[in-house]
């Protein structure tokens, strides 16, 4: 199969299609992309394109019935035909489809695709500039606005001049470039000398006497520079990385305009062309100050016009001639570029049929919509600046247009989340103001259900009663906890951008191993003994094995309420006749080291259990059967999914033999 072959048969296959996120991470991966790069390209967090590709590798596992990973996904699927079934349910599938060929929008568009379109005057003005003597071009936009697709263009029209050319991308540093301004200046001219094709000279010209600035400076003029027969275009991309640097972005800004202003007199100096992109929002959220680009030729890049989203959608073979889809569409997410050529794609991939913009619309401010991915990037980026957040949340709630204290408004502007007219900010598409409206709404809405869950919690110190025979919390009030340590466990996951940062929850279900038949040979009396022994013996285990030394610090005592120190959250319960229940906020190593300890303990009180005409038993004395599961609570997931799980691996241990433990 090729790789079109697999996105079109999962898309075919999948109940729900796949989602842009995971089209990027197949298509990457097939051309052995690593993580580091695919969330470099597609502008996402590595964190978050891992856990979808972790995802993605377990459902084509299923659909496969086979183990499929990163490194084995294109071997695996490469070697293998499509059957007269798969063939099939392409060939429906694509019934639907116009016979036309889709890019999905990710990353510059090609220089030979029909999905460009040109912004007047904005190319002519950047082809005409670089044609001037010591010209610099200052490209600033909002991600996913277009500024990589025009770069490809400057450079083509530069190559068709016969200039030199080279791009220069920041994302390709390491960190270590950036500690000092003599290590990132001789890593910016190592880079351009081997894009060049030119021998390495630094040692040549390189002088800490008289400083780095004036030795880079040197280099270009006496080296570079009069190597080359023609005028060099030289793109610097994703400038952004830079300004996380604040004493090198001062060193190499007024580097650049040094070389501009040297143009102006020195000759040699005007066969270099500088065309400089940065995206907005990361820069000016970074530094207050106005752009420091305030030389050459600023482009700024506008979203498309209603002309041209239609002349798209027909490019996409929608038939949008009357205008009123442009409208609808438009309503939603005005102009924006990738916004527009992604609810397009998406609509002819279900079937260019027109009734699917009303779905689309309705479902695009929402965590199910298409747009879900993209604008979980600001949320990331809103919840590092708390200021902002609160003012864009004042925005997207208000009836009219807020006033805000300037510099906000400017930074919210430069984000591109905010336009703004004079001294009054509203959203800059609907789209934003749903989708973050929801957003903040459900987060109230949870807030006030933990809160809620706490004065219940507050009312069970006194009002709860404990299991009279075990004096462990009751199942009740078990379930209650569980509510309000997941509820707290998913809030404070949402907070955190890494996944090693997040607090997993484990719960140990704990069940005597013929338990009624004990009771029935031994009487009630001696049954209900039995059950307090291992009562103790499962709090005595917790509270050694995560460090209590007194009752007080486990909630096995008159409240299900913890301590709030840096201690592990713990509870233990008696959830059944002879079941019982420990939840904890540990990982499943320390949960599985736990239940072991149980279990060889509550061998070790040696209660005799001998069941004439019996076989089979695990041993001659009383034992338990456990099951482990451990999960990182998420807002979008019941805790119930946590007891679904631990209850499976306590049936698989007593399938097992009984006597054991299992992690689920």
């Amino acid at each position: 199969m090729t790789i079109e072959e697999v996105v079109l048969l999962l898309k075919a296959t999948l109940p729900n299609a796949l989602t842009s996120l995971q089209e990027i991470v197949l298509r990457s991966t097939w051309d052995g992309k690593t993580y580091t790069s695919i969330a470099l390209e597609a502008h996402y967090g590595e964190e978050r394109v891992r856990k979808v590709a972790s995802h993605l590798w377990q459902l084509l596992s299923e659909v496969w019935k086979e183990p499929i990973n990163k490194s084995n996904f294109r071997e695996i699927l490469e070697r293998r035909g499509l059957n007269r079934a798969q063939q099939q349910l392409i060939r429906e599938f694509n019934r639907t489809a116009i016979a036309i060929s889709l890019e999905f929008p990710c990353g510059p568009v090609s220089l030979d695709s029909k999905f460009y379109i040109p912004r007047p005057p904005i190319e002519q003005l950047a082809y005409a500039e670089i044609a001037q003597p010591g010209s610099v071009i200052c490209i600033k936009a909002p991600k996913k606005m277009g500024k990589s697709s025009l770069i490809l263009r400057i450079l083509a029209h530069a190559a068709n001049l016969e200039y030199s050319t080279v791009s220069l991308d920041f994302q390709q540093a390491d960190k270590a470039v950036f500690a000092n301004i003599d290590k990132f200046l001789r890593w910016f001219c190592a880079n351009i000398t081997r894009e060049l094709g030119l021998e390495p000279k630094l040692n040549d010209y390189w002088n800490e006497e008289i400083g780095s600035k004036v030795s880079c400076s040197l280099y270009f003029q006496e080296y570079l520079l009069p190597s080359l027969k023609n005028p060099l275009v030289l793109v610097l991309n994703e400038v952004d990385w830079v300004f996380e640097y604040p004493e090198i972005t001062d060193e190499f800004l007024s580097l650049l305009r040094f070389w501009y202003e040297q143009a102006k007199g020195v000759e040699i100096w005007q066969k270099l062309r500088l065309v400089l992109a940065y995206s907005t929002e990361i820069f000016l959220v970074l530094r207050v100050t106005p752009s420091p680009f305030n030389i050459g030729l600023p482009l700024k890049l506008p979203p498309f016009t209603k002309e041209q989203v239609q002349d798209l959608a027909q490019r996409h073979g929608l038939d949008w001639t009357n205008g009123s889809e442009v409208e609808r569409l438009m309503a939603m997410v005005g102009g924006h570029p990738y916004l527009v050529r992604l609810a397009l794609y998406s609509l002819m991939g279900n079937g260019g049929l027109q009734r699917d913009l009303e779905q689309l619309l309705q479902q695009a401010p929402t965590e199910t919509g298409i747009y879900n991915e993209y604008l979980r990037q600001y949320v990331l980026a809103l919840r590092e600046q708390p200021e902002l957040e609160a003012a864009f949340a004042e925005v997207i709630f208000a009836t009219s247009p807020v006033k805000l204290e300037p510099v906000v408004a400017y930074k919210l502007q430069s984000m591109g989340l905010v336009n703004l007219e004079g001294e009054y900010c509203t959203p800059t598409y609907e789209l934003y103001r749903l989708y973050f409206r929801q957003l903040k709404t459900r987060q109230d809405e949870n807030n006030s259900r933990v809160n809620q869950l706490e004065k219940e919690n507050q009312q069970l110190r006194v009002l709860s009663s404990l299991d009279q025979l075990t004096q462990l919390i009751s199942r009740r009030n078990f379930h209650t906890y569980l509510q309000i340590e997941w509820q707290k466990a998913a809030g404070d996951c949402a907070k955190r951008s890494a996944l090693r940062n997040r607090i997993p929850l484990s719960l140990i279900l704990c069940d005597i191993d013929y338990f009624k038949i004990y009771n029935k040979n031994y009487g009630n009396t001696a049954g209900d003994d039995c059950l307090r022994q291992i009562a103790n013996v499962i709090d005595n285990c917790v509270k050694r094995l995560l460090g209590y030394s007194s009752f007080s610090q486990v909630s096995t005592v008159k409240s299900p309420v913890c301590t709030s120190d840096e201690r592990t959250s713990v509870l233990v319960a008696r959830y059944g006749g002879e079941e019982f229940a420990i939840l904890a906020q540990t990982d499943a190593m320390t949960a599985i080291s736990i239940a072991e300890n149980i279990r060889e303990q509550v061998k070790a009180l040696e209660i005799p259990c001998e069941y004439p005409g019996m076989g089979g038993l695990p041993a001659n004395v009383l034992t338990v059967s456990l099951g482990v599961a451990t999960m990182i609570p998420e807002s979008e997931t019941e805790p119930e999914t946590l007891i679904n799980a631990a209850e499976k691996a306590l049936i698989q241990a007593k399938r097992k033999g009984r006597d054991r433990v299992v992690l689920k």
